[in-house]
Formats: structure tokens, sequence, C-alpha cells
């Protein structure tokens, strides 16, 4: 017996009906979608730019908290297991304790609040997917500044742009484009449901 899910966010209504199947179906493509984007990596130090946290807004903005979460979560463990799916084709669980464990912590985090915020329609409007996506980022760089102060035994201000100044203007580069994805996706949507 599959259990129905509400279509509160592009892809479930897309999808609709998101039934459990398509649902885990979901979650490992959309953890493969972080695993590829995880490869674009600039490097500018200890952490590297990538698009990690482009695909993990993306993905909780298209999936919803719990189902992005989700996604997130597989991603780390497939990561931890030794898939190469971490930045630059690394992986095990060592990541988790070098300068970039703190990032990779809060990605299931900013997935699910940059879901919550989608699932009451923030995602429907190019200015307030921008700001749930900003607050999904904010927690993302939060957990990355905290635990690279920790594993640095650095006062946090000493380590701030190293640990986030360095990726802000590439975030917001970020999120222009992952919030354009989502009233663009709305609008298409609901031309196909008109029939246009």
């Amino acid at each position: 017996m599959s259990t129905e899910i509400k279509a509160d966010t592009l892809m479930g209504a897309a999808l609709a009906p998101l039934d459990s199947t398509r649902s885990a179906g979901l979650v490992v493509v959309f953890s493969m979608f972080i695993a590829a984007c995880a490869q674009f990596t600039i490097p500018v130090g200890a952490v590297p730019i990538t698009g990690q946290s482009f695909a993990v807004l993306l993905t909780g903005a298209l999936l919803g908290s719990r189902l992005g979460a989700a996604a997130v979560i597989v991603y780390l463990v497939q990561g931890a297991l030794g898939l190469p799916f971490f930045a630059g084709g690394g992986s095990g669980i060592a990541r988790f304790f070098t300068q970039s464990g703190g990032y990779l912590v809060a990605f299931p985090a900013a997935a699910f609040v940059t879901g919550a915020f989608s699932e009451h329609g923030w995602d429907k409007r190019y200015t307030t997917a921008v700001a749930a996506m900003a607050i999904g980022s904010a927690i993302i760089l939060l957990g990355g500044w905290a635990w690279y102060s920790i594993i640095t035994n650095a006062t946090p201000w000493l380590v701030f742009y190293d640990a986030v100044g360095k990726f802000l203007l590439g975030d917001v580069i970020k999120i222009a484009l992952a919030a354009a994805v989502l009233p663009t996706g709305w609008a298409l949507l609901k031309r196909k449901a008109s029939g246009e």
C-alpha cells in the first residue's frame, strides 16, 4: 500500500500523485544531483567553493522539508561509505572531521528549512525564494564557521573570512540562480495545467 504525499512543492505538484515509491526515487536522484554538483570545485584554501550548497538548497526547495533533508542525508551516507561524492571526488567518514565537516553536517538542516519555506509557498515568487535560500545558506555557513573555528582551534572572528567571507559572493550567485528555477517551474506547470 502506497501512501500519497501532499503536493505542496514543485516536484510534488509536477509528479502528483507523489507516492512512497516516487518519493524514494526522488531522494536517490537528488542525492546523485548533489554528488554531481559537488564535483564543481574552485580551490580557495582548506575548504573549496563547490556546487554543493546550490544543489542542497535547490533540493530542499524542490522536494520539501522531509524529502529534501532525506536526499541530503542519503548523499552524506553515500559519501561517508566511500562513494566519491564529496567535493572533488572525495569520500569517507574522515571528511566530517576536516575543516569542511561543519558545512556537510549543516546541509540536511539547510535543506529542511528551505523545504519548509517552500511548503508554505515561498518558492512561488522570486523574492521569497531568494529569502528562503538565503536563510538555508546562512545555516550552512554558520555550521561551517562554527566547526572550522573548533577544528582549527582559532577565535571565530579570526577565521571568518576563510570560513564564511570567501563564500559570500558565490552564494549570492548560487542563490540567484537556484531561486530563479522555482517560480519559473511553477509558471510552466500552471501553463501546462491550463493547456496553453
